[in-house]
């Protein structure tokens, strides 16, 4: 038991220095990392290895995809092609379904951009259809925000996800594929279903969030080429997994096509000629966006070091193995107590990302001594991750901030949407592990 308390204990710590103290996360996880080693018996002399071991053996096998996932978005919303396949879809379903139209470009838009991007890109869109269409700000925001939120704690290559896929032995390919089937289903009820609740809430933005996108409509790439190249790592990853499961005999052939960092790297190329080289843009000036994407993907790139450092401590000092046993003992289906570990962590600490690579690491053991599918414990821990966002998460802020809310409006529609992403989201995540299992 003095081994669970000291995890406890760690856990503890990481919550108090980040939600109390404002300490950097990665400077917070190796103080807990450390502390959880000392409490844990591992001699001194081995807590500076284990902690350097766990923080590369994670960053060795995710960093290029990520990076190349955080250049990939840069270069889909600064080219124009975010804004291409938010219009069209627009335009395409008509006045009468803004919120279908929102709910659908949120989802694709967020499959290539991290979600701060893509709200600041996003959010002017909504303030100019609430000036055409008369609708309430906040019912269509939610469908649209509801769509970025879900893919960017289910779906591959967004850092949780892929950290998650690392961490637990998933395969990134299936995990992708199961996370569109549970992402549609959830999307459909915490977008558009819950946005008809929310028409009353009257929403005051400031006069400062106007669009100030610098491209021109003439200026966007065209409609074909935003929606397949922003898709395009989807598509490959889904088609080569899809082939691997189909014809196994080609699966060392395609073995290498269906690597998550080939494919990334394939995309980026094909994305600088599409909608950079071809569009009459300099190289040069397509290859300015990197540096600000390698910015803004640093903190997440911390993050997830140092849950790799409180990874490696657990595994070192044996404890992985004990709480493997004593979360396999407790009466709760498996995939519940990912989900469950990852909303505690997030309601204490707020960031999504820390969330799910934290959950992740302490639940691991679990995945391997219950035989859970491990693609589907990455859909449950994010699930969890997103789960009651409220006054610490800076998503809250964003939201309250850009559409003018109070405080008890913000609870009523942001945090209500995230606890229903992450409620649903494993309960369809559930349904799919009955199916594939009868």
């Amino acid at each position: 038991m003095w081994n669970i308390a000291s995890v406890l204990l760690a856990v503890g710590l990481l919550t108090l220095l980040i939600a109390w103290g404002k300490v950097q996360p990665l400077l917070a996880f190796v103080a807990a990392s450390i502390a959880a080693a000392l409490l844990l018996g591992v001699p001194p002399s081995k807590i500076p290895g284990a902690i350097e071991k766990g923080i590369g053996d994670l960053l060795g096998s995710l960093v290029v995809i990520i990076c190349l996932g955080a250049v990939f978005g840069k270069l889909i919303a600064d080219s124009g092609a975010a804004r291409r396949i938010a219009t069209c879809l627009v335009d395409a379903l008509g006045p009468s379904r803004i919120p279908v139209a929102l709910t659908v470009t949120g989802f694709v838009v967020g499959i290539p951009l991290y979600y701060n991007v893509g709200f600041v890109l996003l959010v002017p869109l909504i303030f100019s259809l609430v000036v055409s269409s008369g609708r309430p700000a906040v019912a269509l925001a939610i469908p649209l925000l509801a769509g970025l939120s879900i893919a960017h704690g289910f779906l591959p290559p967004h850092p949780s996800p892929v950290a998650l896929v690392s961490a637990i032995h998933a395969d990134m390919g299936t995990t992708l594929l199961y996370g569109i089937v549970v992402a549609i289903p959830t999307l459909i009820i915490a977008g558009p279903v819950f946005a008809m609740s929310l028409r009353r809430i009257q929403a005051q933005p400031a006069a400062m969030f106007q669009d100030g996108h610098a491209l021109q409509e003439g200026e966007l790439p065209g409609v074909f080429n935003s929606f397949a190249t922003a898709l395009l790592p989807v598509l490959l990853l889904g088609a080569t997994t899809v082939l691997m499961m189909a014809r196994p005999d080609l699966n060392g052939s395609l073995s290498f096509l269906a690597n998550p960092l080939v494919v990334m790297l394939v995309s980026y190329v094909v994305a600088i000629w599409t909608l950079g080289l071809a569009q009459g843009r300099r190289f040069s000036a397509v290859m300015q966006g990197p540096a600000e994407a390698m910015r803004e993907i640093a903190p997440i790139l911390l993050i997830i070091a140092g849950a790799g450092a409180l990874k490696q401590v657990l595994v070192e000092s044996g404890v992985s193995a004990d709480l493997g046993a004593l979360l396999s003992s407790l009466p709760v289906p498996p995939l519940v107590l990912g989900w469950s570990v990852a909303t505690v962590i997030r309601i204490c600490l707020g960031s999504a990302t820390v969330a799910g690579v934290t959950a992740g690491g302490i639940v691991a053991p679990l995945v391997h001594s219950s035989g859970v599918d491990p693609n589907l414990m990455v859909l449950a821990i994010g699930a969890g991750s997103l789960m009651c966002s409220h006054v610490n998460d800076s998503g809250f802020w964003m939201f309250k901030e850009y559409f003018g809310l109070s405080l008890k409006d913000t609870f009523r529609s942001w945090t209500l949407m995230e606890t229903l992403v992450g409620v649903f989201g494993l309960l369809f995540v559930m349904l799919l592990s009955l199916f594939l299992n009868s």
